[in-house]
């Protein structure tokens, strides 16, 4: 036996001297099928947990509309069935934020394995970070981008009598929320990027103009309005995290993204 083969030996499943972790396809896929049952566990606990009090959250959530509103007028439904399927649907909703830090845990170690020794240390700050930035960005639609939409909506259709039904509400509100939420994690996105050497700050500030058209078009998906104001409104803070994530890339970025031309 060489003297290399004792040392192969010690790594163990490690695999290498960073800690990089061997796994087959089939490994891969078994620890796919377990994130996603957590996952899955998680958002029914956190479901249950939100349905009792999913009449009080959706009071919440419908004040950017009846503060626009005629006083007096409320929401409508037009089945038996719209109160009951609106609080199952507020009530995942906010399962999903509420069980977001447990679900970005199970994300962080679906990806453990193929991260060397070094950057799983990051476990903690990349839970915290990304649940804030999750929460940050519905927070920012709830209390910024949706009540313009709804300004702008209500403004369009002030000569005909207006008649919103829950459903719709709730189905515009939740795809506002979701997506700035999605949305507002491109910084982390872009610091995971920069760690393992796919991106770095000169190329991401290259790339900058091309990445405010993204964006812009990105804006006009989420806005459920064409005007250019309310899809500025959703693009100013798009641009802000990108910028941020340069900042991000060139601080926590590899050393041999100091090399890049």
């Amino acid at each position: 036996m060489s003297s290399a083969e004792p040392d192969l030996a010690g790594r163990g499943e490690e695999g290498s001297e960073e800690g990089l972790p061997r796994m087959t396809l089939l490994d891969h896929l078994d620890e796919l099928r377990r994130r996603l049952l957590n996952s899955v566990i998680a958002l029914f606990v956190a479901f249950l947990g939100s349905w009792y009090f999913a009449p009080n959250i959706f009071h919440w959530l419908e004040r950017p509309i009846l503060d626009v509103l005629p006083e007096g007028e409320q929401l409508a439904f037009i089945e038996l069935s719209g109160p009951f399927m609106l609080y199952v649907k507020v009530a995942l909703l906010t399962a999903v934020f509420v069980a977001s830090p447990f679900l970005l845990l199970q994300l962080w170690l679906f990806l453990r394995p193929g991260l060397y020794r070094r950057e799983r240390r990051l476990a903690v700050p990349f839970v915290i970070f990304t649940t804030l930035f999750f929460v940050a960005g519905g927070y920012f639609g709830y209390l910024v981008a949706f009540p313009m939409v709804v300004r702008f909506l209500l403004g369009v259709g002030e000569d005909f009598k207006q008649v919103v039904t829950i459903g719709t509400y709730f189905a515009m509100m939740s795809k506002i929320l979701l997506g700035l939420g999605l949305v507002f994690e491109m910084p982390m996105l872009i610091f995971f990027f920069a760690r393992i050497g796919l991106v770095s700050a000169r190329q991401l500030l290259r790339w900058f103009r091309w990445a405010v058209l993204l964006i812009f078009v990105t804006a006009a998906i989420i806005t459920p309005t064409p005007d250019v104001a309310t899809q500025t409104v959703f693009a100013v803070p798009m641009i802000l995290l990108y910028l941020l994530g340069v900042g991000v890339a060139a601080i926590f970025g590899t050393k041999k993204d100091a090399d890049d031309d």
